[in-house]
């Protein structure tokens, strides 16, 4: 799964790297947790003034609320979505088809269980560059007209690196497939063969604090490197 990420560099780079015209104003993040509003670019909308602009980025909740949901807790349960179930479960399955997002990452945490205590390590792409999970997002209205725009990461099988951690982990798309993933009209079959394990030699890791376990604790020191 994927359950905790950061994204600590400058709206710069980040417009540079997805192709975004806006410079986002973004403080670095250490400690992304669920529930909490995370950028994500999507496709832009056709009939909108910038429609030249074929990306932009939202602020989505971290929890994906299918659009017939009566509460929106439910959102706290679909943080990910399995890459093999999406096409056919009815929480993903129109997010899928229509409504796919790249959420954007510079390295995630996951945990391995020790004899009376669980270590966060940390991970990231190459020498900690700027990549994308795989996401959907949904639009929830409720009767009052309160609106919420959601996401989840999509998660698959994992590779030789994170297998010693986890039995999943999340998609990571390369930046040639970012506009297929993106492209509404995209065939859903198509895609599958984008929700696959990234390559494990392409992956860094290393032990990190305790401190990340409490997501209150958003600080470079949640990614500084600690012994095993």
């Amino acid at each position: 799964m994927c359950g905790r990420y950061t994204l600590s560099q400058s709206g710069d780079a980040i417009a540079a790297a997805f192709g975004i015209s806006a410079i986002p104003n973004l403080p670095p993040r250490f400690n992304i947790a669920p529930t909490q509003n995370v950028p994500a670019v999507l496709q832009a909308e056709s009939d909108r003034e910038l429609a030249e602009r074929d990306r932009e980025l939202q602020l989505l909740h971290w929890g994906l609320i299918p659009s017939w949901a009566k509460d929106p807790g439910i959102g706290n349960k679909m943080i990910n979505a399995r890459a093999e179930t999406i096409a056919e479960k009815p929480s993903f399955r129109n997010a899928f088809k229509r409504r796919r997002c790249l959420i954007i990452s510079d390295g995630f945490f996951e945990w391995q269980r020790r004899e009376k205590r669980k270590q966060p390590f940390y991970f990231r792409v190459g020498e900690g560059e700027l990549f994308a999970f795989a996401g959907l997002w949904e639009h929830w209205q409720d009767a009052s007209g309160t609106e919420i725009n959601s996401c989840t990461i999509v998660t698959t099988d994992p590779n030789e690196l994170m297998a010693e951690f986890h039995d999943r982990m999340p998609v990571i798309l390369h930046p040639e497939d970012y506009d297929r993933w993106l492209d509404s009209d995209s065939n859903s079959s198509d895609l599958q063969h984008l929700l696959r394990p990234f390559k494990a030699d392409r992956m860094q890791h290393y032990p990190v604090s305790l401190e990340v376990n409490n997501p209150r604790h958003d600080s470079p020191t949640c990614i500084e490197p600690v012994a095993a």
